[in-house]
């Protein structure tokens, strides 16, 4: 396994989801190492999220959710962007060598503007100075911690290569001082949400992870399926239901499936129910210890707390080294 520093962050929007698990959670957790580094992207929450009881409990939840699925906050280090204040002025000095032609051309921005001329508004209309420079502090997120590796899902590769443009135009006006990222591509694959689109806290179809067992079950009940009767062939490749369950199955539970589908005799209600016990079995041991954290906040809090020390040491040097190669410091 490689030991390049890999940086990941993780923005507090809503109570995480299967889908967050499989695509982000599961893979980062299963390839973390002693140079990888987590966060809680609370300042890039707040471009969007304006409310601040929902901010303060989703950093924590997302922080819990993730210790509880196997994150060991003492191999990695894990903190909370706002606890690093170098990233701020990192981000300052990064902007004023950022081409404003490279945030003119983000997808959020691109989108929202879009959204606007649809509805004969003003192009600007709504969209705040966060939004649009969003990638510009994703970038110092990534350089000032000299990153080398970052996972992101396919709709984040444009922050990537923002970030490379912007550490080459900086290292072309003083000198060669960043390492160039490489996006890391996350799940390629789509994990559906109950209706049947990618699963998405925006779309409100989501299967949360450590919600009352009940309530996961009615959440699973509503996964939308086709007409086909229990005595009809089903095609399981075309089944987003039958993808779910080969998640959380046995490779002989998910073969006995596919079998019974081409076969017939088994009906979408069955799958379903065996599909919420299988869920609930998986992360039987996570829930107990995210519960058990939930009653500890204080615990997960200190860990963030020691994460950003640790955090700020390599922080604080680079953006000494910055402030030095600019001419701010002699």
């Amino acid at each position: 396994m490689t030991n390049k520093r890999r940086l990941t962050g993780i923005k507090p929007t809503g109570t995480p989801h299967i889908g967050n698990y499989i695509s982000a959670i599961r893979p980062s957790v299963e390839t973390a190492h002693s140079n990888s580094f987590f966060f809680i992207a609370d300042y890039h929450a707040i471009t969007t999220l304006k409310n601040k009881e929902l901010i303060q409990r989703y950093t924590l939840d997302v922080a819990t959710t993730w210790i509880a699925c196997g994150l060991d906050p003492e191999k990695v280090t894990f903190y909370k962007q706002s606890d690093i204040p170098e990233l701020l002025e990192a981000y300052w000095i990064l902007m004023s060598s950022c081409p404003k032609g490279l945030l003119n051309r983000g997808h959020a921005y691109k989108y929202s503007v879009q959204e606007n001329q649809k509805k004969n508004k003003p192009i600007d209309e709504g969209i705040n100075m966060g939004v649009y420079t969003y990638p510009a502090l994703m970038a110092a997120d990534i350089l000032l911690f000299s990153a080398e590796e970052v996972p992101v899902g396919a709709d984040q590769l444009q922050h990537i290569e923002i970030t490379r443009d912007i550490a080459e135009k900086f290292n072309a006006e003083y000198r060669e001082t960043f390492i160039l990222p490489t996006a890391i591509l996350e799940q390629t694959k789509d994990i559906p949400g109950i209706d049947g689109q990618k699963m998405s806290k925006s779309y409100k179809n989501t299967i949360e992870l450590f919600s009352d067992k009940k309530i996961q079950e009615k959440q699973i009940m509503k996964i939308k399926t086709d007409t086909k009767g229990i005595e009809e062939s089903k095609d399981p490749d075309q089944c987003k239901l039958f993808y779910l369950f080969s998640l959380f199955a046995s490779k002989e539970e998910t073969e006995e499936l596919r079998r019974a589908y081409k076969k017939g005799g088994v009906g979408y209600g069955t799958v379903k129910k065996k599909l919420a016990e299988n869920i609930q079995l998986y992360f039987k041991e996570a829930k107990e210890k995210y519960h058990n954290l939930k009653q500890n906040p204080e615990k997960v809090e200190n860990i963030l707390s020691s994460g950003a020390i640790k955090a700020r040491k390599i922080a604080k040097k680079k953006l000494e080294e910055l402030k030095q190669i600019i001419g701010i410091k002699r």
